[in-house]
């Protein structure tokens, strides 16, 4: 097991970005940028032994600083969407950015995943980042200091532990925003073969914003409980399909939350290749880069088109504080947010 410090680039106003590159003895490495605590590539091999990238993402940091995709960052302090970027802690309203069509606040309003972060080697195969967000930024209530670290273990287990604490009653919210491409980018993700350990979905309105209910996945397009191709049910005639373009949505895991668990499976039948999600976390977003249209240029100088990736974003469900139904994500003063989440190839 090895960790590589390497000078990556320097941000616009002359601070310079690095990237810590973790590799196992079987070849296995993911490389993470101090830029957004990026995970920036995950190198695996096929079925015939064959490395291969398997995340969507770019080759410069131009590229993470223009992109709208969130590829790779660490989203927060309140990962997904946020109705009318309003919430309510400890009797008082609160009003996030609404960074998304000046209606919703979408990630937190992009602080952390746009922040530079402290970077700290803690072991031959693990990475520590830190990042500092004073109270008030993007209208979050609390000074909160978070460190998320990184460990690729010898079985292929990339391992992400989220910590956060606020020194204000306040929400949080964070996850991964991983695009995820088991072909190592030679085709869509439609035929990948996926699996989603949960009986029911958080169905949205016109704006992404649940509705509150919690509908059973059972005969529709969003059943993934015996795997499928991504692909089968996309283009079904399903008004939740309709307005997102293919999948966007919020899966409410089965199992104890706080409890590791597997939440999904991929597979994508051509490489071989597999991807397992486990998380303690109550809910997944899957996303099927529905909104993907080619102008961006990614890895390689191939255009991210629809469907070039797909993302499972572990979290707390989407505009948590205004359903109280939901489990819930306020936290006290002091009180630490603790979450795990592994992908393992």
């Amino acid at each position: 097991m090895s960790v590589i410090k390497t000078f990556y680039d320097t941000m616009p106003d002359g601070r310079e970005v690095y990237q810590y590159t973790i590799e196992n003895t079987n070849g296995i490495k993911v490389g993470i940028l101090t830029r957004g605590a990026t995970l920036n590539s995950f190198v695996c091999p096929d079925k015939d032994g064959e490395m291969g990238d398997i995340l969507m993402g770019f080759d410069s940091l131009a590229g993470h600083l223009s992109t709208t995709t969130y590829a790779g960052e660490i989203i927060g302090q309140y990962a997904n969407r946020l109705c009318g970027g309003k919430f309510t802690v400890g009797g008082k309203e609160y009003q996030a950015t609404k960074n998304e069509n000046g209606t919703t606040c979408l990630h937190g309003g992009g602080e952390y995943n746009s922040a530079l972060w402290r970077a700290i080697i803690t072991d031959d195969n693990a990475v520590e980042f830190a990042y500092h967000s004073p109270d008030g930024v993007e209208g979050f209530p609390g000074n909160v200091d978070m460190t998320v670290k990184y460990v690729l273990t010898e079985h292929g287990e990339l391992e992400i532990h989220y910590c956060a604490v606020s020194d204000k009653e306040t929400i949080m919210n964070f996850t991964n925003h991983a695009y995820f491409n088991l072909t190592a980018g030679k085709r869509d993700v439609l035929a990948h073969e996926l699996q989603i350990n949960a009986d029911c979905y958080t169905p949205t309105d016109a704006l992404s914003i649940p509705t509150g209910e919690k509908r059973p996945v059972d005969g529709t397009a969003f059943d993934f409980r015996i795997a499928k191709p991504i692909g089968r049910d996309i283009t079904a005639d399903d008004e939740q399909l309709i307005q997102c373009r293919g999948y966007d949505h919020n899966f409410c895991l089965n199992g104890e939350n706080g409890k590791l668990r597997l939440a999904a499976e991929a597979k994508d039948p051509d490489s071989g290749r597999r991807l397992q999600v486990f998380t303690d976390l109550p809910g997944m977003q899957l996303y099927t880069g529905n909104f993907l249209d080619g102008s961006e240029i990614g890895k390689g100088g191939a255009p991210l088109t629809k469907h070039a990736g797909f993302c499972l974003e572990t979290q707390f469900y989407p505009d948590t504080p205004n359903h109280p139904d939901f489990p819930q994500c306020t936290f006290k003063a002091g009180e630490k947010f603790e979450s795990l989440t592994i992908f393992k190839v």
